[in-house]
């Protein structure tokens, strides 16, 4: 993270986090007592979505710490919660969604700690399984450098049974997590891409042989690792590559530890074409074949996205045949189609995954 402005609002200034945050950065902290002044210094720039890359407020979360993922009408859910842990991230992909979902973004980081801790605690306590995240809102590992967030999280978790955290990323920020007793609670998970798509489409993220040495690395200290094909983006020759990742990626990692593989092709809000479009004027990913969806995203031609996912299940099942392999956010056709199977078959997609969960995962809750 690289941050020039640093605020904090006024009800958060006392909170421990935003204190070492504050030192640890060396920058003279704007005191503010509505965020409004801070989005309206980012607005006015060049770029926005740029500007709020180096913005830090730090503030609280006065809302669900816990909450369920917002998914989309008419597609297949995970149906995992979301630890709200912050908003936008540091890195610079073309396709981020949250370029358009935030207005403006800008950076914010929760301090009230405590408050988090107390919503897991009583989440734990109904003893229910359950697969909680921070990457929905955020990249889980990038507030890392500024405050060690995921430490704290894996220590939590491991000291209870029922769920699993996930901490999903395209950095390398783990070193300082390896020696954690973790009780196989949290999965550590990266998002992969192609060479071709990382170069061009994603700015100041991980090499792919960084983000593989990294879980790796994770392997080694008995994490159990998971890894998201998401966005898959269709070009030429991208069959190849894409093949290309899964065999790199099964020649550093062990199926064993795998505990899922989640695929799912680009697809976009409409209000996002003119941000990619401005942002990043070489990119070529908006330009393809895409149709208006029934949840009211732009999505690649049917055929074409599943004539990319069979390719690479074939591919992941060649090497790991039983890996739970799922969809994020695709209909039953493509399920159909792809699997021979619909999640519904064997009680739901979110069942699914919480049942292979306390397998890998040691968990105890009920289902």
């Amino acid at each position: 993270m690289k941050i020039r402005e640093l605020y904090i609002q006024r009800d958060a200034v006392d909170f421990k986090a935003a204190k070492d945050i504050s030192r640890r950065l060396s920058l003279p902290a704007q005191i503010v007592d509505h965020p409004d002044s801070v989005y309206h210094s980012i607005v006015k720039s060049a770029d926005p979505e740029k500007a709020g890359k180096s913005v830090l407020l730090l503030t609280r979360n006065k809302g669900a710490f816990i909450r369920n993922c917002p998914g989309t009408s008419h597609y297949t859910c995970c149906g995992y919660q979301i630890l709200h842990i912050g908003t936008y991230c540091s890195m610079d992909c073309a396709y981020c969604i949250l370029q358009a979902y935030f207005h403006p973004p800008v950076l914010q980081f929760f301090v009230n700690h405590e408050d988090m801790e107390n919503s897991l605690r009583e989440h734990f306590a109904a003893g229910i399984t359950g697969r909680i995240g921070t990457g929905e809102f955020t990249d889980s590992l990038i507030w890392e450098s500024i405050f060690p967030l995921g430490a704290r999280l894996i220590d939590l978790f491991s000291s209870q049974k029922a769920c699993v955290l996930e901490l999903k990323t395209k950095t390398t920020a783990i070193k300082h997590l390896l020696d954690f007793d973790h009780q196989r609670k949290t999965i550590m998970a990266w998002s992969l891409n192609t060479e071709p798509v990382i170069a061009t489409q994603e700015r100041q993220t991980a090499s792919l042989s960084a983000r593989l040495e990294a879980a790796g690395m994770c392997q080694n200290r008995g994490f159990p690792l998971a890894f998201h094909f998401d966005p898959m983006i269709l070009y030429d020759n991208c069959h190849t590559d894409y093949a290309l990742v899964v065999k790199r990626l099964f020649s550093r990692i062990d199926p064993a530890n795998i505990v899922w593989i989640s695929l799912g092709s680009f697809r976009f809000m409409p209000e996002l074409k003119p941000i990619i479009a401005r942002r990043f004027s070489g990119s070529k990913i908006i330009y393809h074949e895409f149709i208006r969806a029934i949840d009211g995203k732009m999505r690649y031609f049917k055929p074409l996205r599943m004539e990319l996912y069979l390719r690479i299940i074939e591919e992941i099942r060649a090497r790991a045949p039983d890996v739970l392999i799922y969809f994020c956010m695709e209909d039953q056709e493509v399920w159909q189609k792809c699997f021979g199977y619909t999640p519904e078959q064997f009680g739901g997609l979110p069942l699914m995954l919480d049942k292979r969960a306390a397998t890998i995962c040691n968990l105890a809750g009920k289902f």
